[in-house]
């Protein structure tokens, strides 16, 4: 390798265990929206407690004479977190695979199987817990936002939001 291939080679290298750090916090992060969610949906069985806990419905109480935009703002600013959760894990599971392939395949030529082994186990599992934590905020993701949507709209046809 030459040197600008071995520098780039370096880097990458330096990249791993950031990203899996950040796929393991992403992955834990995951799991307690889903805990967060199934509490709310829990809670939300009761109309009352519905609007409660609602974040559009408390601002809307708030502020007297909220527009629509200012709740679909708060609507956005509460998806946020996991929205940027389900793009980005993927994105950093196929970094981390991508990551100890190089290592692997150059163990492989050297016919340590051990070392390939290794590698692409590391790889593997960040990928697979990468994808678990998107698949799970996509889905609180989406019904969360169904959920917005139709305070938003409730609160539209009682004109407390313009």
């Amino acid at each position: 390798m030459n040197l600008i291939e071995l520098t780039m080679y370096e880097v990458a290298r330096l990249f791993l265990v950031p990203v899996l750090l950040i796929i393991c916090a992403l992955f834990v992060f995951a799991f307690v929206a889903l805990g967060a969610f199934m509490v709310e949906a829990w809670q939300r069985r009761d109309q009352q407690r519905r609007r409660a806990i609602c974040p559009l419905h408390r601002e809307a109480a708030r502020q007297s004479g909220v527009d629509s935009e200012a709740l679909q703002l708060k609507m956005l600013q509460v998806l946020e977190p996991l929205r940027i959760t389900t793009r980005v894990s993927p994105m950093l599971g196929l970094v981390a695979t991508m990551i100890p392939l190089a290592p692997a395949l150059l163990a492989l030529g050297d016919g340590n199987l051990d070392q390939v082994g290794e590698n692409l186990v590391v790889a593997f599992a960040a990928v697979i817990i990468a994808l678990i934590s998107a698949s799970i905020t996509f889905h609180v993701l989406t019904v969360r936002r169904r959920w917005l949507l139709a305070s938003l709209h409730e609160l539209e046809k009682q004109g407390v939001a313009q």
